[in-house]
């Protein structure tokens, strides 16, 4: 079959490790599902594992990708939850330590498979399980958002970002984001986004934070929080925070909760949210399987706007 997978690592340039090409097809065995992949979607995931982020030499090659849907031998419709945990084994997303889903066909857990709603495309359904799931969980489930709050989100170009305006705009939340980039802080407002500001303006006072960036952004998450409000963490991508303002935090009864992706059961309740509210997954961009090189490039570049996605048979 063809693949999209690591056949080597770069640091700093990480499109010359990438390779697509044919792979074994994955063998079926017990408690586990062979998936035909109809798209999938990418992440900046895959570019960190062709830089050799969470993968050693020993594993290569390994088919990237964490996101995907698609149709199962007996016609079932589905959404790969791409979290895997098996037994005592560590936590871990596909492509890290079992092949990933930029393939004709990926192998997973019976478990991890979902119910397609009839309401979304297979491009709109393969762009939810990392970074859709995510917001949602952050939101929803550990930020326990409910309609009338205010919400701050800490950076406005990524897929995490878009995501959480989407939601929470469809919740009757009230959301503010923040980011360098003015066109990028347009774009959120032309989103739904209350209020887009550069980082470290003054915001009023939040009653949910989602932090991703970490030390450039922690200092301003934790002034813009109202006493006893909380804020979420799912990321560090500028470095851990320090100090971590400890005073402020106790002293205001601030709640600071971590959270990595999302359950299955997560994914579930994000499908039939987007199915019932009419809200759909932006997609910046479409590419066959064999143009996987051009889809990452896109994403390395950082033009994109929204998802991009391979879409498997075309």
């Amino acid at each position: 079959m063809i693949a999209a997978y690591a056949a080597s690592f770069d640091p700093t340039t990480p499109l010359n490790g990438l390779v697509v090409g044919e792979r074994p097809a994955p063998t079926p065995r017990e408690g586990w599902t062979v998936v035909d992949v109809r798209a999938a979607a990418l992440n900046h995931h895959d570019l960190w594992s062709l830089r050799g982020v969470g993968l050693r030499a020993e594993q290569l090659p390994m088919i990237l990708g964490t996101d995907a849907s698609g149709v199962t031998a007996d016609g079932r419709e589905v959404v790969v939850h791409g979290v895997v945990q098996l037994g005592d084994e560590p936590r871990s997303l596909l492509s890290e330590r079992y092949d990933g889903t930029l393939a004709e066909q990926v192998l997973v857990p019976t478990s991890n498979l979902v119910d397609k709603p009839s309401q979304l495309s297979f491009v709109e359904a393969a762009c939810l399980p990392t970074a859709w799931l995510t917001a949602y969980r952050m939101l929803f489930v550990t930020g326990r958002a409910t309609p009338g709050q205010r919400v701050l989100v800490q950076g406005s170009g990524g897929g995490l970002a878009t995501a959480a305006i989407l939601l929470g705009n469809a919740a009757g939340l009230e959301v503010v984001v923040t980011g360098r980039d003015p066109e990028r802080r347009d774009r959120a407002l032309a989103l739904g986004a209350a209020a887009a500001v550069e980082p470290g303006a003054r915001v009023p006072r939040v009653d949910v934070v989602l932090e991703s960036v970490g030390k450039a952004t922690w200092s301003h998450s934790v002034r813009s929080v109202k006493p006893g409000g909380i804020i979420v963490v799912a990321g560090a991508t500028s470095g851990d925070a320090a100090p971590a303002e400890l005073t402020r935090i106790f002293f205001q009864e601030i709640t600071v909760a971590g959270t990595t992706m999302g359950s299955r059961n997560d994914l579930e309740h994000l499908l039939a949210f987007l199915a019932r509210t009419g809200v759909r997954p932006l997609v910046d961009s479409t590419f066959p399987l064999l143009e996987a090189g051009t889809a990452l490039s896109r994403l390395w570049e950082g033009t994109q706007t929204g998802k991009v996605v391979l879409e498997v048979g075309v």
